[in-house]
């Protein structure tokens, strides 16, 4: 038993690093929620207000807006992951003026590794809204970044 009460209260880790086990139920829940997309956005900002510092929550929102076709709104959550990552990475949020040498880009379990991962998220978003320059831009700038990943 006491194994069990400590897995209600111990964060579990997710995409983008642990997240406290109250924001794993609300994400838990929003994708049970999915096809009622009210109660499955009300979920997830739910998580954001709780947590706005757990980069799962940015994750799980940019994802659902893009498979729920909401291109603008994934866009906002990638560009709000950007921001959260950078902030918890302790380097410039603004991708154009990241190079190799800002941080270890390939500790997987860093705020940058999850940095990368929703700046290529955003390069997709912006290719499928028809940028395909931005999108240019962003992937040339992961191969600079990240070369061997």
């Amino acid at each position: 038993m006491p194994e069990m009460m400590e897995s209600l209260t111990v964060p579990r880790a997710l995409f983008g690093g642990e997240a406290p086990v109250e924001i794993v139920s609300l994400l838990e829940q929003a994708m049970h929620a999915y096809a009622d997309g009210t109660q499955a956005e009300t979920l997830l900002w739910q998580a954001h207000r709780q947590a706005p510092d757990a980069l799962p929550v940015y994750f799980s929102l940019y994802k659902y807006y893009f498979y729920k076709g909401n291109l603008e709104q994934a866009e906002l959550a990638a560009r709000m992951a950007l921001v959260a990552a950078a902030m918890q990475g302790s380097f410039d949020a603004g991708w154009q003026s990241l190079e190799a040498h800002t941080c270890d880009w390939a500790d997987h379990a860093a705020p940058a590794h999850f940095y990368l991962f929703s700046l290529k998220a955003l390069a997709f978003i912006r290719l499928r809204r028809g940028d395909a320059t931005e999108s240019a831009a962003i992937l040339n700038k992961l191969a600079e970044l990240d070369p061997g990943d």
